[in-house]
């Protein structure tokens, strides 16, 4: 019997591990660049860390997060505000969905079915909701123009709160 030597090994073992990577990939890996997609229901896979350089990149334009997951009931009782609210100031403010812990046909048959035309991001683990120091689903949250965080809004929002809100980021 032949003894196979480590330097013997190492290049079947990169080729195994290779092959195992490819297999197993999904092609749905962590979009590093931070970019948002033109079209809405791409939903690509978000960290933190390129969810920091997607807000980066709107400096200069206020921006709405919300947190949602398309098997949260409050989630779906809100849909329709978030709809709206775009149509109306979507040409002044940045509307960004965070989809946490869901399946990504799911999320997608939620967005059409809410009307939802912005993009969001998927989050399988809900690692941004976290880092973001929120617990559960939905959250909203709005930053100014300078990216400064003005107002983290726990559960469903109510029409009017959303639009206060949209209105003090938005300005005139």
């Amino acid at each position: 019997m032949r003894s196979v030597t480590p330097r013997r090994a190492l290049p079947w073992l990169l080729c195994l591990s290779l092959l195992a990577s490819a297999c197993g990939s999904s092609g749905a890996g962590t979009d590093a660049s931070g970019r948002l997609p033109s079209d809405p229901y791409a939903l690509p896979q978000f960290d933190k860390a390129s969810f920091d350089r997607m807000l980066a990149r709107q400096e200069g334009t206020p921006v709405l997060v919300n947190i949602w997951a398309s098997w949260c009931g409050p989630c779906r009782d809100e849909a329709p505000f978030l709809a709206a609210a775009h149509e109306t100031y979507g040409d002044r403010v940045r509307f960004v969905g965070v989809d946490i812990l869901d399946a990504r046909d799911s999320a997608r048959a939620f967005m059409h079915e809410s009307g939802w035309t912005y993009p969001s991001v998927y989050d399988p683990s809900g690692a941004i909701r976290d880092a973001l120091g929120v617990i559960g689903q939905p959250a909203t949250l709005f930053y100014d123009a300078d990216g400064t965080l003005l107002r983290t809004w726990l559960g469903p929002l109510t029409e009017r709160a959303l639009t206060e809100n949209l209105e003090r980021i938005a300005g005139p």
